[in-house]
């Protein structure tokens, strides 16, 4: 008898009596009862002996009639048939097709209610146990990141990150469905990274409109859905929205555009009721206690917007980075003193990019940017490459409730909008090396993530892709796969 067969023939015993694990199967016999018990969900596979790249066919039985469902084979989404009640046992029975995996082993799971968040009902595993996850939790940990890394990369067994996007009005639109964002989580999973997926309301819209509170509802009810979704349940983290400070973050209403205080508004409540939740933090906390919640990056560099609170350094990015956080800190403080803990954030996005051609570097190599301190006086002092890291430490741990929190660094390259130079021309060779060394000592920032690894869905950043290595980005995408193989 096939293993998937006898594992549904196991029950375990509890103190208190017979406790029948819910895995599928025929029946189970229980001890002392003299009687057959049927395990629900059933779950028939056709034909039984099955060939890689075979077209098999998954049927599902369940006394249940589950809303919404889904099955998935090692992470990927199956296709879904048909299904039909069996009325002669008061049951239903869905049935998917999928192609046989060409490896020893691969899990088949059931989910309800996916409309609201896939809930799993039952899994099972066909074929010897599968020893991706155990060697995935061996692989040696580096700080390197990839923005949509590629699911073909070689990591060289290192435990890296990934950070990849979903849009709350798009997930169900092609490439941006929540189906496909799940397959490519768990795609990443499987090669030992850790997640971090970015959260947005909409394509140049970052988040709700200032004061749109029904679009705050319709973005509390996706992440909420993101959060209780099974198949999403080792996402690291979910970073909340990314560079509405900028105009081209605010398109869909211009004239709402996301303030600092609104931002804080939406994430943990802040200038609202203390006892009222609905703000990202206590949503997500209701369904995933584990997974951490980031805030965005604010973009540097961009005058757009300011912030009330003026920063020891009076730039309008730095002054609406220091405006957020503060509010951020004052809406913690306020929930904890009627009661409610844990809104604080569990750290930040921010985003770094290097100025290898900034005329203050003078004689140096482009690639010594990232050591360079350079304070333009025209900005107040304020960090006008890489080292910009500083000044949103500097913020971050200045307020009692977000000191000492750890920091992404979830988009670096070479590209800064003002210059408008994209990586592919000027690149400068060892850049990525530096920039990994100063971050690693650094032990407050977790992660240092190249944006792009691959974007297959169009060919907008084909001049940052590590993959297509158009230009003098050659050098980059042989120096990252360098440093995964030697560097920490």
């Amino acid at each position: 008898m096939r293993r998937y067969r006898v594992l549904a023939l196991l029950a375990l015993i509890g103190l208190a009596g017979y406790w029948l694990l819910p895995i599928p199967g025929q029946v189970a016999f229980v001890p002392g009862e003299a009687r057959r018990v049927l395990i629900w969900p059933q779950v028939r596979i056709e034909p039984e002996r099955r060939e890689p790249g075979q077209s098999a066919a998954v049927y599902i039985t369940d006394v249940t009639a589950w809303a919404n469902v889904g099955l998935t084979v090692n992470g990927r989404s199956a296709r879904f048939e048909d299904w039909h009640q069996n009325p002669a046992s008061d049951s239903w029975t869905w049935r998917w097709t999928f192609s046989v995996p060409d490896r020893n082993s691969y899990s088949i799971v059931f989910y309800h209610d996916c409309d609201t968040g896939c809930l799993e009902r039952t899994r099972v595993t066909i074929g010897a146990s599968d020893t991706m996850r155990a060697a995935a939790t061996a692989r040696m940990p580096t700080k390197l990141c990839a923005v949509f890394a590629d699911p073909e990369r070689d990591w060289h067994n290192r435990s890296g990150w990934d950070v990849e996007l979903t849009y709350a009005l798009q997930a169900e639109e092609d490439y941006w469905r929540i189906d496909d964002l799940a397959e490519r989580v768990q795609q990443a999973i499987d090669r030992g990274l850790r997640v971090l997926v970015r959260v947005d309301y909409d394509r140049q819209q970052s988040l709700p409109p200032a004061g749109d509170y029904v679009a705050l509802d319709t973005y509390l009810k996706y992440v909420r859905r993101l959060a209780r979704d099974a198949r999403l349940k080792d996402v690291y983290g979910y970073v909340i929205g990314s560079g509405f400070n900028t105009d081209g973050s605010n398109t869909q209403s211009p004239d709402k555009p996301v303030t600092s205080e609104w931002y804080a508004r939406v994430f943990n409540g802040y200038n609202a009721e203390a006892t009222h939740i609905d703000n990202v933090v206590q949503v997500i906390r209701a369904e995933n206690t584990r997974v951490q919640i980031l805030v965005g990056p604010v973009r540097p560099w961009n005058t757009d917007q300011d912030g009330q609170r003026r920063y020891t350094i009076d730039v309008p990015w730095l002054n609406y980075m220091n405006t957020l956080v503060a509010a951020l800190d004052e809406s913690t403080q306020a929930k904890a003193a009627v009661g409610i803990p844990f809104v604080s954030p569990d750290g930040f996005a921010i985003q770094a990019s290097g100025r290898p051609d900034a005329p203050e570097i003078g004689s140096r190599d482009g690639a010594d940017e990232p050591r360079l301190d350079i304070q333009r006086a025209e900005w107040d002092g304020a960090q006008a490459g890489f080292r910009v890291y500083r000044d949103w430490l500097s913020i971050i741990n200045r307020n009692p409730t977000t000191r000492g929190l750890p920091v992404y660094v979830t988009s670096t390259n070479t590209f800064t909008p003002d210059t408008g130079t994209p990586p592919a021309q000027n690149y400068p060779k060892g850049w990525l090396s530096n920039a990994l060394d100063v971050i690693n000592r650094e032990p407050q920032i977790k992660a240092l993530c190249w944006f792009i690894d691959d974007f297959p869905h169009d060919s907008q950043w084909d001049l940052f892709s590590l993959t297509q290595q158009p230009g003098r980005l050659i050098d980059a995408a042989e120096e990252f796969d360098a440093l995964l193989q030697t560097a920490r």
